[in-house]
């Protein structure tokens, strides 16, 4: 995915060091009305907005969200609409100062959205079948022409026409499994797919919170399950109604007394007891620590539903329905409801991100978006402070799992499958398994590194790269990533973009120079995203217990750039646009990442540059990278251009007429700059009339 390029200046909201975060991570608290009446607003200003921003003339911003500092500064979240068709990987956020003037912006899509036509020459019939054929994540797929919805798919360098699918089929979801995939409305292919249904799956044994106070309503005859202190939520009974219609035979729980369940499952209202307690736990820790009312911020509640399908060891948020579902286990697990309060918490906050980020389920996106839940599941079963279930990293520990839960956040590697530590291959694994590396990075952050026992239970928090550091402490981290969430964060957000929106928060919150913000940086560079920042304590960079990235005095033969490769995505390099990146729509040279420069057919310039790079003093230095040239033009006039710059003197230039059907290997004399300190600079200009994509990859010095 592309990482979120942010505008916004870091502006301090709190002093350098300061003991704890502001109320609600920086926010007001709002009510329905307030927060109706600033999205009117925002939705009034949308266009002059777009034109701020430099947006494109068939383009509309559809307010969505906004939040509100306590000094009076405003978060307005769009979605983009291109000539009527939604666009996928278009939303953005806009920062303004009390008084309105824009500060900064997030976008997940730079720039305007182009596309040559929005005429598909796939039929709506066509995607479908296209899609069933691509479907990975279900066998057995069907879907049928209305299942497929004509949008502009932005995820990625260039904006496509395409279809927006869903699938059903049987799944890890069970036999009535979503999934979607996005088809070019050209030529058919995949560009993306991803399941529907974001779950927390496995095989344990089931839980119970025990003897609580809960929440019910008073009806004609008796009472019911409908929560009226968070915002009317109601926990009905499936009836063991399927996953595609949890309706069908639903009803509300309710019966002439006030008390439920036994803590068995032969009591149908103990799994809802679990429910409703673990949602309303849930409701008050986003309430009392962020001023949050709700998975969308609007004072209402979900709908849950318990006894879902049969032998369903699941639970899952839908947001199509607003509503979560919760299995009753199977054999697997004894038959025990999944009803834990990190699950009730974990499943609630893909609704917070489904109405924040939104960030797309797959990729390192879908990692970031199953990270988030683990995570504030997480803060949910310490801020209940349950004596049967107290808080830990453990993500399901009271399901009686095989391996003891289903993730583990200070080691989420322990189960052989998760991963621990960022690497170039993230974005193509299971997003339950990626997301290891953002519950690696929160328990660093909160936690910091060392052996402990926390909840009764043991942890270690061991790095990538061998480093040791104290936490923050979980209430801030979580206010950090809460902020980062909702303020900055977009659908297209990757690890390498969520760095940058943590540290973000971190100066909003505690100050550009605070402990806490160079701790979050500490805590990413130990799970191998980005390096850690300065120690704003001693003014000096923490040093690396890991093999440093070669220093200037490299010798010749070497290599004096750092990540050359981009495997470490945009660490090192500035860019004008979302050049870097590990988009499967073209190909790398070697490992997922590669900078993917123009391709648009019509005027734009860009760049990618790194300032500082040592050229060798001995020897004949010289500069490689492997090119590799598409175009839509013909002949050999140079219409579209790449020029290699060192120190803004033009040394090479590529054009379309260097069109070639791979990567080929380039290499510039560095001769006249032995012993320099320079700045490499890879400049690319495209004209009016059709289009020349440049992709660089290997870069070396030496």
């Amino acid at each position: 995915m592309v990482a979120t390029q942010s505008t916004a200046v870091p502006q301090s909201t709190a002093a350098a060091g300061a003991p704890a975060a502001q109320p609600g991570a920086g926010f007001r608290a709002m009510t329905a009305d307030t927060r109706s009446e600033a999205i009117r607003t925002a939705g009034r200003n949308a266009a002059a907005t777009a034109g701020a921003l430099g947006l494109g003339p068939d383009e509309r911003l559809v307010a969505k969200d906004v939040l509100i500092d306590a000094d009076g500064s405003r978060h307005v979240r769009y979605d983009r609409v291109h000539r009527g068709l939604p666009v996928i990987g278009g939303d953005l956020v806009v920062h303004l100062a009390e008084d309105g003037t824009i500060t900064g912006s997030d976008l997940a899509h730079q720039g305007a959205i182009r596309v040559a036509r929005t005429t598909p020459k796939l039929t709506a019939a066509g995607a479908s079948a296209k899609a069933v054929k691509h479907a990975k994540h279900v066998k057995k797929a069907k879907a049928g022409s209305k299942d497929s919805t004509l949008v502009v798919y932005a995820v990625g360098k260039i904006p496509v026409l395409a279809y927006r699918s869903t699938v059903t089929g049987q799944g890890e979801a069970g036999p009535t499994s979503r999934e979607a995939v996005i088809v070019d409305a050209t030529t058919g292919a995949a560009l993306d797919q991803y399941e529907l249904h974001q779950s927390v799956t496995g095989t344990g044994n089931g839980v119970t919170v025990g003897q609580v106070s809960i929440e019910t309503t008073q009806a004609a005859g008796g009472y019911t399950l409908t929560d009226p202190a968070h915002g009317g939520t109601i926990v009905y009974d499936s009836y063991n109604s399927p996953q595609s219609n949890p309706q069908q035979n639903a009803r509300p729980f309710s019966k002439a007394t006030n008390s439920w369940g036994n803590g068995a499952g032969s009591s149908r209202e103990s799994a809802a007891v679990d429910a409703s307690y673990g949602l309303a736990k849930t409701w008050d820790y986003y309430k009392n620590s962020f001023n949050r009312s709700g998975i969308r911020n609007d004072g209402r509640g979900a709908r849950a539903y318990v006894h879902v399908d049969t032998n369903l060891v699941n639970a899952f948020y839908d947001d199509n329905c607003f509503c979560m579902y919760f299995g009753d286990g199977s054999s697997q697990n004894g038959n025990t409801p999944v009803t834990a309060v990190d699950v009730a918490g974990h499943e609630m906050s893909h609704g917070v991100t489904s109405a924040t980020a939104n960030l797309t389920y797959s990729g390192e996106s879908g990692g970031l978006n199953e990270a988030t839940s683990d995570i504030f599941g997480t803060m949910v079963e310490f801020s209940a402070d349950n004596a049967g279930d107290p808080g830990d990293y453990y993500i399901g520990e009271k399901l009686n799992m095989s391996g003891g839960s289903l993730r583990r956040m200070d080691n989420p590697a322990a189960d052989g499958r998760s991963l621990s530590c960022w690497n170039s291959g993230a974005g193509s694994v299971d997003v339950h398994l990626s997301s290891g590396i953002g519950n690696h990075f929160f328990y660093l952050a909160a936690e910091g590194t060392g052996a402990k026992t926390i909840g009764g239970r043991s942890h270690n928090g061991t790095t990538c790269n061998n480093d040791t550091f104290t936490g923050i402490g979980k209430d801030k981290a979580a206010a950090v990533w809460y902020r980062a969430l909702t303020t900055y964060m977009t659908s297209t957000t990757n690890y390498a973009g969520a760095r940058t929106a943590t540290l973000q928060a971190a100066a909003d919150l505690y100050g550009a120079d605070s402990q806490e913000r160079y701790l979050v940086s500490k805590a990413w560079a130990a799970v191998s995203v980005g390096t850690a920042l300065p120690d704003p304590g001693t003014g000096t960079p923490t040093p690396s217990p890991t093999a440093p990235t070669p220093s200037p005095t490299t010798p010749p033969g070497g290599n004096a750039l750092t990540n050359g490769s981009f495997e470490q995505g945009t660490s090192g390099w500035t860019q004008s646009d979302n050049i870097i990146t590990n988009s499967s729509l073209q190909p790398s040279r070697d490992g997922s990442w590669y900078a993917w420069m123009m391709g648009y057919g019509a005027d734009a310039v860009e760049s990618v540059s790194q300032p500082n790079v040592a050229v060798p003093a001995t020897g004949a230095p010289k500069l490689t990278f492997w090119l590799r040239v598409s175009t839509q033009e013909s002949g050999y006039a140079a219409y579209d251009t790449l020029k290699v710059k060192i120190n803004g003197t033009t040394l090479a230039t590529y054009s379309n007429a260097n069109a070639s059907s791979g990567y080929v290997q380039k290499t510039v004399d560095l001769s006249a700059y032995k012993g320099q300190s320079v700045k490499l600079e890879f400049a690319g200009a495209e004209d009016t009339y059709l289009s020349t994509i440049f992709l660089l990859d290997q870069i070396a010095i030496g």
